[in-house]
Formats: structure tokens, C-alpha cells, sequence
């Protein structure tokens, strides 16, 4: 393609991101303006993506390729699949609603000198963010793709460190202690997993003598690369480790409580709902593609840690008292019934997990931009000093239950098909997981249904009695995500039939058929 779409998508966020570092200090609300105008149109560039996309077309389309380390075989090469598609759009979807809802979040404190500038270099950030996301969904050179990888710890760990939630118990003192504390545990992590995945994409060039996921890829499946079955497994994993890292997967998951708890609502949903998605799509997209025999015999212990994650993280949701470290937790069990709908090797796993992104993206914002409202205004995380909040905010608590019934898969609503559909993949083939997993929905609807009766529910608490409504604000950042959640709901072909091909090929890449019915059906 002559036009370079996909590198403009991910441009223009990237520019916006330096103008708005560049706003005067005086002039925060149109460093605001320009930050949230950006969004909106990196959210038309990524919807014409999806709508040049041809499902049925080329695995790979919109394709750009230009040496840039000729040297060492690296080129910027860019190219989506279906999968790719939706996370383009999942992304550029979401940041907007980001923005809106940190409106407030980084204007400067009364302390502060007036040259201090944490407005605008909040929103920048966020917007570098999300140029270096997409660009990830969109490269198809394992070197660009893992130099995006982790470039993009660095603003996330400015954002959480230097622009974390107000609405905590301690000190400022204290607060600045665990901001930094979970900073740095969020960096020390991800910086582990890249640099044991850096050794193996250093492997990979020296077994295939480039970098190009396309050409190793075809090589490898015309037979024209064979790897031993030894080197395949030691780079897979080193793969692995680090998307095992940024999804998490118990027991790298231990950074996501504290980052989510410290950071502010906003930024808790990129970690979640945008970042940590780069993790889960990585697998399908090189551990799957680079090594599928690796990645076969791999799948029976991913599988017990998928299910590990699924009622490990469901069971520590139960127990938490803070809200925000309630919604992490619940996260963690989300990402174990993705992975382990990827690890599947069936089509409805591989489907029900792609489509578990985009709808554990949408219901997850939705659900911790309200917690994020309901925190700022009474100035407290803890579950215990709330109550009563139904009768004085029923806007608010309407919304906290739309999006708490998201989350536990309320038939009707986005998670539930993709859900479903994860479960149905894996007991197919590992019905013992299957079973296993289905606890994970009991359990979610325990900690989701106990959250909501302990902060909505009861007697009116004096503290939360003159406590303000949805503004409009507010409303226009919450609506669309509700409206999602009930459209894909009730119609998800719109993703579906976008992803299903990719899925198809991923299918094909790692030689898996779905198993055949033991009953068959009556003639």
C-alpha cells in the first residue's frame, strides 16, 4: 500500500504527545483540549483500519516494509491481521474515554509552582502510550516489535510514580512511598521479562538470520527452517516469560495490585485494559506463529497456570477491602480464562479469548472509571467507608452495577459470549480445565455482588450523604462504554467475523484441528 495508514495511526498520537508536552504551564485546559482532540483523531484513523480491512483478504494487510538496520536484517515493517484490527481499535477506542476521565486528575496543586507543568506532561504521556501500543499491534519485525515493547515501560512508569491517586489513607509522604514502590516494582518486572526476551529474539537471529515474522514464519512452515526441538523451546520461553509478564499470569502477576492501587483510575485502565493486552496478543501473534511445537507441548502447563490465575486472582478479588486492588485481582482470574482460551488450541478457545480482549477492555474501563468517580469524591479507596450510595447517586451506582455485571458475565452483556466461548474451546480438548475454570464465574459474581452491597447498598454513611451524581462529564465517558457492553452483548459479529480468519490461520500455524464431537450427530 502506497499510503502509510498504519504508521499514521500511530503518528499522529505520537506528534500530539510532543505538542502537548509543549503547551505553556498557563495554558493546561488547552493542553487538555489538544490531548483529547488527538484521541478522536487517532479514533477515525484506526476506523479506517478496520474498515479497509478485508476479513476475507491477506493475512496480513495495509502491509508497509523500509530497511532500517540494514546491517542486522531489521527493517520497519508493519501489517495487521484481524486480531491486530480490533486492538487498534480497542485502543484508539478507549484512550479518549481515558482523557476525558483524568480531566482533573493532573492540575497542578496549590503548593506548586506555577512553572510546574504535571498537566500537560500527564496527557503526553498518555498519548505516547498509545502511539506505542499501536504500533505494537502492528509490527511484524520480532526487533521493531520488541524495542516498542519496552520503550513503552517508560511513560507508564512516569505515570504511575509521578501521577498517582490522590485518594490515599496515608501521608503524603507514605503516598509517594508506595507510588514509587509500585513504579518500580511495575518496571523491575517488565524489565526482567524483556531482557530474558531480548536474549531470545538475539536467538531467533541467529537461527533464522532475521527478524521478519512473516519470512521466518513461512520458512518455517514450507520446511525450509527447522529449528531443533531443544533451541525452539528455550527461545519459546523466552518469549513467553516476558508476555507472561506484561498479561500477567500467576506468579509474574504480583506488580498489576500494586500499580492499579497507586495509579490513578485512568491510568489503572491503560495498564489493564490497553498495555497489559500487548502480553496476550504477542502469544497468538509470535509464540504460536515462531514455534508452534514449541508452543504444543508448552500448552499443558500454561493451561494449569491459566487455571491457577483464574481462581487464585478470583479468590484474592473476594478478600480485598480496597476497591481499586479489588478490580486488579479480578483482572488477574480475567487474563487466566484469556490465556488459557489461547492455549486451547481450538478455534472457539482462540476466538472467545481474542474477543475477551475487546470486551474485558470495555467492561473493565467501564467499571474502574466509576470506582474512579465514586473514589474522588469521597477521598477513599477502602470498601468500609462506603454505604448508602444508591440512594444519594443512583446514576453512579447504576453504572458501578452495569459494569460490576460485566465483569462477572452476566448473559446479555459483552464478556459473557467471549466467556463462553473460552470455556466451550477448552473443555473440548482439557474438559478437566473447563470444570475447573467454570469457578472462576462463581467467584466473580461473589466479590462483584459483595462489592456493590457494601458500597451502594445499607444505610446512607454520614461521609458519603451530600455525595454528588454523575456530571455530564462524567456521563459522556461512561455511557458509550455501557452502550458497548450491551451492543456486543447481544451482536458480536462485527468483531467476530474480523477476527475468526486470523484465528484460522493461527490454527494452521501450530497444526491443530478442532477435536471432532464424541457423539455424533443423528442423521
Amino acid at each position: 500500500m502506497s499510503f502509510p495508514l498504519l504508521t499514521l495511526t500511530a503518528a499522529v498520537p505520537a506528534v500530539g504527545a510532543v505538542l502537548t508536552a509543549a503547551v505553556p504551564a498557563a495554558r493546561r485546559t488547552a493542553a487538555k483540549w489538544l490531548a483529547l482532540l488527538v484521541s478522536l483523531a487517532t479514533l477515525v484513523l484506526a476506523a479506517v483500519v478496520a474498515v479497509r480491512f478485508d476479513p476475507g483478504g491477506d493475512r496480513y494487510q495495509l502491509t508497509e516494509s523500509h530497511s532500517w538496520i540494514a546491517d542486522f536484517g531489521v527493517r520497519y515493517e508493519l501489517g495487521v491481521d484481524g486480531i491486530g484490527v480490533a486492538l487498534v481499535a480497542l485502543t484508539a477506542l478507549l484512550i479518549p474515554f481515558v482523557i476525558l476521565a483524568g480531566w482533573h486528575d493532573a492540575d497542578p496543586l496549590e503548593t506548586q509552582s506555577k512553572r510546574w507543568r504535571p498537566t500537560q506532561g500527564f496527557f503526553a504521556l498518555i498519548l505516547m502510550v498509545e502511539a506505542m501500543v499501536i504500533l505494537s499491534f502492528e509490527a511484524t519485525d520480532v526487533f521493531l516489535f520488541y524495542i516498542l515493547f519496552e520503550a513503552m515501560l517508560i511513560p507508564m512508569y512516569f505515570l504511575i510514580g509521578g501521577f498517582g491517586d490522590r485518594a490515599h489513607a496515608g501521608s503524603d509522604e507514605n503516598a509517594a512511598a508506595q507510588r514509587s514502590y509500585a513504579a518500580v516494582k511495575f518496571l523491575l518486572y517488565n524489565l526482567v521479562g524483556g531482557l530474558i526476551m531480548l536474549a531470545a529474539v538475539i536467538g531467533l537471529y541467529v537461527v533464522a538470520g532475521n527478524f521478519s515474522l512473516t519470512e521466518i514464519a513461512e520458512a518455517r512452515a514450507s520446511g525450509e527452517l527447522e529449528m531443533a526441538a531443544t533451541t525452539e523451546r528455550l527461545l519459546f520461553l523466552g518469549f513467553f516469560f516476558a508476555f507472561a509478564v506484561k498479561a500477567p499470569l500467576w506468579p509474574l502477576h504480583t506488580w498489576l495490585p500494586n500499580a492499579m492501587g497507586e495509579a490513578t483510575a485512568p491510568v489503572a485502565v491503560l495498564i489493564t485494559a490497553v498495555v497489559d493486552k500487548v502480553g496476550t496478543f504477542a502469544m497468538l501473534r509470535f509464540c504460536l506463529q515462531l514455534f508452534p511445537e514449541a508452543s504444543t507441548w508448552a500448552t499443558p502447563a500454561i493451561i494449569v497456570l491459566a487455571l491457577i490465575s483464574i481462581v487464585y486472582g478470583a479468590l484474592l478479588a473476594v478478600g480485598q477491602r480496597d476497591i481499586k486492588r479489588l478490580i486488579a485481582y479480578a483482572s488477574i482470574s480475567h487474563f487466566g480464562f484469556i490465556i488459557m482460551g489461547i492455549f486451547a488450541m481450538t478455534s472457539q478457545g482462540q476466538s472467545g479469548a481474542t474477543l475477551y480482549m475487546i470486551n474485558h477492555g470495555i467492561s473493565t474501563a467501564a467499571l474502574m472509571l466509576v470506582a474512579g468517580f465514586l473514589i474522588s469524591r469521597r477521598g477513599s479507596r477502602l470498601i468500609a467507608d462506603y454505604g448508602g450510595v444508591q440512594k444519594v447517586a443512583p446514576v453512579l451506582a447504576g453504572t458501578f452495577l452495569v459494569g460490576g455485571l460485566a465483569t462477572l458475565s452476566l448473559p446479555g452483556l459483552a464478556p459473557f459470549v467471549s466467556e463462553f466461548l473460552v470455556l466451550v474451546g477448552t473443555f473440548a480438548r482439557y474438559p478437566v480445565a473447563g470444570i475447573v475454570a467454570t469457578s472462576g464465574i462463581v467467584l466473580a459474581a461473589l466479590y462483584t455482588l459483595v462489592l456493590y452491597q457494601r458500597t451502594m447498598t445499607g444505610p446512607v454513611k454520614e461521609e458519603v450523604r451530600a455525595m454528588p451524581d454523575l456530571k455530564a462529564r462524567e456521563l459522556v465517558v461512561v455511557a458509550p462504554l455501557i452502550a458497548l457492553l450491551l451492543l456486543l452483548g447481544v451482536y458480536p459479529k462485527p468483531v467476530t467475523e474480523i477476527v475468526d480468519p486470523a484465528v484460522r490461520h493461527t490454527m494452521s500455524d501450530v497444526q491443530q484441528k478442532d477435536p471432532r464431537p464424541e457423539v455424533e450427530a443423528a442423521k
